[in-house]
């Protein structure tokens, strides 16, 4: 199968502890007790349910635990633990590293859907990012979701029901998980990372209570200065000029990133292959198995690709959370600020522009990640954005 497993890990709070599998969920009470309820009696146990909230709040951590509670048999801790690690024979679960889920991904997965269970008490279908699905992908789902085999149960993850078709969401149970407060994060970071409260704090409130970018931010003063340059950057853009070279330091700081991620795991996977294929470091490769070397450079640079959009897509999201912080004060609220860092800057801006121009900004912003996501070229889409933010106009 070439759907890649992936189980998200982390730690939870120590009032929320449930045991396993659940003890890696947190922040999420109402969710656990709901899927627990679902896992333990058959009459409120669906066969498709969608978890849906907003990033870093859990939606995987969630989806693995379930799968751990409806596979293996209460109290069968070494189970739920294969589940949890992804090597369950019984769990199929797709997290897609490429821009898209495809269809032949998609495919394999409902194949797989319809064996009946090896071990344990279910086969469960996991799909993270089932937002990544396109139309034609979407329908490929629809048959088994319609008409699943009786100890078959399927979980999508998204961020909200409104990015699934509706043919999909009429065919699920939702589940929707809650935003944590910003405390809340701040204090599971320091407790995981051990960082001063006062960099916590101010993690969990520029990551937007994402706990997997907080706990990054926390952890890598880099990433913490990379990103206020890159706001800094933004707010200083007066002209065209100022927007085409901001645009091209965004892509190049998101494209060095996107490198550090994934290089690394590059070269181990192809190391992995040529060893699998029996062919020593540094010696030719036999036109035979070229196929398979080019098969995975292509996984690799959709993988890249990929790592790339997430990037220049979490600078969007830092640069509409300061816009937002612009309107707020416009409209003579001075507290709850993301970024009160920038308290000045912020204040000076609110009071040269007016709501309307902010909100175009805004506007344009949501715009930009829609073009990203049909492909259009990064650079290209960013200076078009950074045009707006210096004059105020949609080009």
């Amino acid at each position: 199968m070439d759907a890649a497993t992936s189980v998200e890990r982390s730690s939870a709070a120590p009032e929320l502890s449930h045991g396993l599998p659940w003890d890696a969920v947190w922040g999420q009470p109402d969710a656990v007790d709901a899927l627990r309820s679902a896992a333990s009696d058959p009459a409120l146990l669906t066969h498709a349910w969608l978890i849906t909230g907003p990033p870093g709040s859990g939606r995987s951590t969630l989806a693995h635990a379930f799968a751990a509670a409806l596979i293996a048999e209460p109290g069968d801790e070494p189970a739920m633990r294969q589940v949890l690690a992804g090597t369950h024979p019984d769990l199929a679960a797709l997290r897609t590293e490429g821009v898209i889920i495809t269809i032949k991904d998609a495919r394999a997965l409902v194949e797989r859907s319809y064996f009946s269970p090896s071990l344990g008490r279910y086969r469960v279908i996991v799909m993270e990012d089932a937002d990544r699905m396109s139309e034609r992908t979407s329908n490929v789902l629809l048959k088994a979701l319609e008409e699943p085999p009786e100890r078959t149960v399927w979980v999508l993850c998204a961020p909200s029901d409104a990015d699934l078709l509706p043919t999909i969401r009429s065919r699920v149970r939702t589940l929707r998980l809650r935003d944590p407060e910003i405390a809340d994060v701040a204090r599971l970071i320091a407790q995981r990372t051990g960082v001063d409260p006062a960099i916590a704090e101010q993690s969990a409130r520029h990551a937007q209570r994402h706990i997997g970018m907080a706990q990054r931010l926390a952890t890598d003063a880099a990433a913490r200065q990379r990103r206020d340059t890159t706001l800094r950057g933004v707010l200083g853009v007066r002209g065209v000029g100022d927007a085409v070279e901001v645009a091209g330091r965004i892509v190049a700081a998101a494209t060095e990133d996107a490198k550090a991620l994934t290089v690394e795991r590059d070269e181990a996977e192809r190391a992995s292959l040529l060893h699998t294929l029996g062919i020593a470091e540094g010696a030719a490769v036999p036109p035979a198995v070229r196929s398979q070397l080019s098969a995975l450079e292509d996984e690799q640079k959709r993988r890249a690709t990929r790592s790339l959009r997430d990037g220049i897509d979490r600078v969007l999201t830092d640069l509409q959370s300061m816009f937002r912080d612009v309107v707020v004060l416009q409209f003579g609220r001075d507290h709850d600020l993301v970024n009160v860092e920038l308290d000045a800057d912020l204040r000076a801006l609110a009071a040269a522009w007016t709501p309307e121009r902010t909100l175009t900004v805004l506007d344009r912003i949501a715009e930009t990640r829609r073009n990203l996501d049909q492909n259009v070229a990064p650079v290209l889409a960013l200076e078009s954005m950074l045009v707006t933010v210096a004059s105020g106009r949609t080009p």
